[in-house]
């Protein structure tokens, strides 16, 4: 019995041995393989890029008409699609106690321009008596050429006042500064309007049958547009159809908080067709930066601090700080500390150390 029991020891022993020294490929420790970095040379070529942007119509000249006196409204000759030319009537108010101010600031004018030819008159007379030794003293001389001086200033300042009294009763009637169309109307006859209310104009009118395109352009490609460019834009409105224009004005100032510059197009409605507000995309065809180099997209890296590249020099990785420009599906421009035909990591990314061993 204990023979049997102690083979049976031996052979369970044996067996667990030799599982034990069999390899399980599974748990066998490797060596990490050797990361593999797929190299790319700095061309120098710029990126030609085509580049769509939203943009939007505005009229050429707008302006939202407010009442410059206090008055009535009595008649209402336009409303909203109204077309309508420069110095057209548009509406007429009505403000007896503005008539009544004409009125005074008339009889005023009157009455000073009677008092300062009398003062004229005497000073005149006095000054022609002043010739006879002894009959005028200088004071009196002095003081009718003052009282004449006096009526003459004041004679003027009532003049202007009663012009100027004139001139408010010409903002009773309400013309159009230039060719538009009306396309708000918020008042009607019978309203009381005042001219410190600025909450709501009475009209708004635009000028439709030219326009402007306006666009934001980022900075990167901004400085290869110039004036009467010719650029091809798409509206909402009319899907597929092409449109064309030319640049008209160009801002020259960037905006610092979208790094874009406003740029706008002078597009002609004379049959009116389009309308101000209407969304547009606008294609821009930039030919790059001549000065700039060309490499891979993904060889780019842009983190919270900087944006960079991994250029090898001498074996070892570098980090190169660069500006990009233009860019398509596989290129972008760069520029910075980096030479023509010097080699990048093109699959690069972040964890990748700088001062590594490339080979």
């Amino acid at each position: 019995m204990n023979k049997q029991f102690t083979i049976i020891i031996l052979f369970s022993c044996t067996f667990f041995y030799a599982c034990s020294d069999k390899k399980d490929p599974e748990s066998k420790a490797t060596a990490p393989a050797a990361p593999h970095y797929v190299l790319a040379r700095a061309e120098k070529k710029s990126v030609e890029q085509t580049m769509k942007l939203p943009a939007q119509l505005a009229a050429y000249q707008e302006v939202s008409i407010f009442p410059k006196v206090n008055g009535y409204v009595t008649k209402v000759l336009v409303d909203i699609g109204s077309h309508v030319r420069q110095g057209q009537l548009l509406m007429v108010l009505d403000a007896p106690e503005l008539e009544q101010a004409v009125m005074q600031a008339k009889e005023k004018y009157a009455r000073a321009v009677s008092d300062y030819a009398i003062s004229r008159d005497n000073y005149e007379r006095l000054q022609q008596a002043s010739r006879t030794p002894g009959a005028i003293s200088p004071m009196d001389l002095e003081s009718a050429r003052s009282k004449r001086d006096a009526d003459s200033a004041l004679s003027n300042a009532e003049k202007a006042n009663w012009h100027m009294q004139q001139t408010m009763m010409d903002y009773l009637k309400i013309t159009a500064p230039f060719d538009g169309v009306i396309t708000t109307r918020n008042v009607h006859p019978g309203a009381l309007v005042s001219a410190e209310s600025k909450d709501r104009p009475m009209l708004e009118l635009k000028e439709v049958e030219h326009l402007r395109l306006q666009v934001d352009i980022p900075e990167g490609i901004a400085g290869s547009l110039k004036s009467n460019d010719s650029i091809s834009f798409y509206l909402n409105a009319f899907p597929g159809k092409e449109m064309k224009g030319r640049i008209a004005r160009v801002s020259m100032n960037i905006n610092m908080q979208f790094r874009s510059e406003r740029v706008e197009l002078d597009v002609y409605n004379k049959n009116e067709i389009l309308a101000p507000g209407m969304y547009a995309d606008v294609l821009f065809y930039s030919k790059g930066n001549p000065a700039a180099l060309s490499v891979p997209k993904s060889a780019v890296i842009t983190s919270t601090e900087r944006k960079y590249v991994l250029a090898v020099r001498d074996g070892k990785v570098v980090k190169v700080d660069v500006r990009t420009g233009n860019e398509n599906d596989k290129y972008i421009e760069v520029l910075g500390d980096l030479q023509p035909d010097e080699e990048v990591i093109a699959n690069a990314n972040d964890e990748i150390k700088e001062g590594i061993t490339i080979k």
